[in-house]
C-alpha cells in the first residue's frame, strides 16, 4: 500500500508513475485525498468536542465544591449531549475510514524509475541471454510425450481425481520432483536462507499484507466454510510471518526459503499454451524471501538474481532474464526480474521464476517497520522475493532439453538426489 503521506505530498508524481503501469490513478488519488480530508474534519470535530467536555467536567467539580449545584447539573446535562454527539461521529468516522482504506488498497505499487512503459510482455526488455540455444532434431518430443513414454507423469488420473492442472507424478517423475526440491532447498540455504515449512492456507490479513487481496482474489482457492485462501505461493505466509513486528535493525537483512504446493485458479486459461506442465492449478516451489533496510534492497534483488541464475547454470538449462515493462509487471511489485528456460521441444521460452523488490508497498500493508539500535523512530522494511525456482517448467524444459536416444539424462548436481544418470 502506498503511504498515505507521499500521496497527498506527491499526487501528480505518483499518476505519473502509475500510468508507466498503465493505470490511470487520477480518480483514486484524487478520491483518497478527498477522503482523507473529510477523516480529518470529523476527527478534528470529535477531538474538539471531547475537549469541551472534559473542560466543562473539571469546571462542574468546581462548581460542586462551591455549592452551585444547579449549575453542575445544567454543565452535568451538556456533557451528555457532547457525549451523544460525539457517539454519533464514530459510525461516521469508522465508515470513512473503511473507505479510505479500501480505495488505498487499490492503487498499485509505483514502478521503479528504471522500468521500461510497455503495454504487454511483448514490450519487455532482455537484460541477458545465453548464446547457445538448442536447436530441435526431428524425434525430439514436447514434455508430455516424454512424460508418457517413461512414466513419469499422469494427466489424465490427475484429470480424473481433481481435474485439469492436477497432475499424477510417478516413479522416477516423482524423484525428479523431489530431487529438485531438495536441490533448491539446499542452494538456498548454503546462500544464507533459512529454511521455513508455512501452512498451505492463510487467512485474508495474510492475503491483503502481501497484495495478493483485493487484486488477485478471482485467481485465489477460497475455503468458504473456514474463510481461508490455499497460497498462490509461499511468499505470502513467509513475509506475513512479519507481519505487525517492530524488528530491531540488526536483525536485517532477513533471508527466509520455503518449499511448498501453490494453488492459483488461473481463470481463462486454455489452449496449447496449457498443454502438459505449462500452466497447472497446483504445481511446486521453492522461494526465496528477504527483508532488508531500503538503502540495501536493490543490491540486494541483484544478489537474488545472481543466485537464481546460479540455479539454472547447475542444472544447464538455457535461459535468458527479462526485465518486465511497466504493462506486465505485477500490481505489488516496483521491478521484477523474469527467468525463462529455453524448451526444446516447444521451440519457446517459459517463465520459472520472477523476483521483485516490492519496496516499502508491503511494509506499509503488514504494518512491518524497524528500529535502529539507540532511537526511537522507526522506519518502513524493504521487501522483495523471487521463485527459486517453480518446478513444472523445470521439469518441462529438463526433460524435452536432456532427450537422448537412450532416454533422458539426469543433470550432474541432481543425480545424488535421483540415484541415478538416465530415465530410460
Amino acid at each position: 500500500m502506498l503511504n498515505l503521506k507521499f500521496i497527498q505530498e506527491n499526487k501528480e508524481t505518483v499518476i505519473e508513475r502509475l500510468a508507466v503501469k498503465n493505470f490511470d490513478a487520477r480518480h483514486l488519488v484524487e478520491k483518497i485525498i478527498t477522503l482523507d480530508g473529510e477523516r480529518k474534519k470529523i476527527q478534528q470535530l470529535s477531538e474538539s468536542k471531547q475537549a469541551q467536555m472534559n473542560s466543562i467536567a473539571r469546571e462542574i467539580g468546581a462548581l460542586m465544591k462551591n455549592g452551585k449545584k444547579e449549575e453542575a447539573e445544567k454543565a452535568r446535562l451538556e456533557t451528555t449531549e457532547l457525549k451523544e454527539e460525539i457517539a454519533a461521529l464514530v459510525p461516521q468516522l469508522n465508515a470513512i475510514t473503511d473507505e479510505l482504506t479500501e480505495v488505498l488498497l487499490r492503487l498499485p505499487n509505483m514502478p521503479h524509475s528504471s522500468v521500461p512503459r510497455g503495454k504487454s510482455e511483448a514490450d519487455n526488455q532482455i537484460a541477458k541471454i545465453v548464446e547457445s540455444i538448442p536447436q530441435r532434431h526431428e524425434n525430439d518430443l514436447p514434455h508430455w510425450e516424454l512424460a508418457k513414454k517413461y512414466n513419469l507423469i499422469d494427466f489424465e488420473a490427475g484429470v480424473k481425481i481433481t481435474g485439469a492442472g492436477f497432475p499424477v507424478y510417478k516413479g522416477l517423475g516423482a524423484r525428479l520432483q523431489r530431487a529438485l526440491i531438495h536441490f533448491f532447498l539446499e542452494e538456498n540455504i548454503k546462500a544464507g536462507y533459512e529454511e521455513i515449512m508455512p501452512p498451505l492456507m492463510v487467512n485474508a490479513d495474510s492475503g491483503y499484507g502481501t497484495g495478493q487481496l483485493p487484486d488477485k482474489d478471482g485467481q485465489m482457492y477460497y475455503v468458504n466454510e473456514d474463510k481461508l485462501y490455499l497460497i498462490p505461493t509461499a511468499e505470502v505466509p513467509v513475509t506475513n510471518l512479519y507481519r505487525d513486528m517492530i524488528l530491531e535493525g540488526e536483525q536485517l537483512p532477513i533471508k527466509n526459503t520455503a518449499y511448498t504446493a501453490c494453488f492459483r485458479r488461473e481463470a481463462g486459461s486454455y489452449g496449447k499454451d496449457v498443454r502438459g506442465l505449462n500452466r497447472l492449478h497446483q504445481f511446486d516451489k521453492v522461494e526465496i524471501v528477504q527483508i532488508t533496510k531500503p538503502e540495501i534492497s536493490y543490491e540486494a534483488l541483484d544478489g537474488m538474481v545472481k543466485h537464481v541464475e546460479s540455479l539454472l547454470v547447475k542444472l544447464g538449462l538455457p535461459y535468458r532474464i527479462v526485465r518486465l515493462c511497466g504493462g506486465d509487471i505485477s500490481f505489488t511489485s516496483a521491478l521484477t526480474y523474469d527467468f525463462e528456460v529455453f524448451s526444446k521441444a516447444q521451440e519457446k521460452w517459459l517463465e520459472v521464476s520472477s523476483v521483485s523488490n516490492f519496496e516499502d508497498f508491503q511494509a506499509n500493508r503488514l504494518k512491518l517497520r524497524y528500529r535502529t539500535k539507540g532511537e526511537k523512530k522507526t522506519n518502513m522494511v524493504h521487501t522483495l522475493n523471487g521463485s527459486s525456482l517453480a518446478l513444472p517448467r523445470i521439469v518441462a524444459a529438463l526433460l524435452e532439453n536432456y532427450q537422448c536416444a537412450e532416454g533422458i539424462r539426469v543433470p550432474e548436481v541432481l543425480q545424488p538426489f535421483m540415484g541415478t544418470e538416465l530415465i530410460k
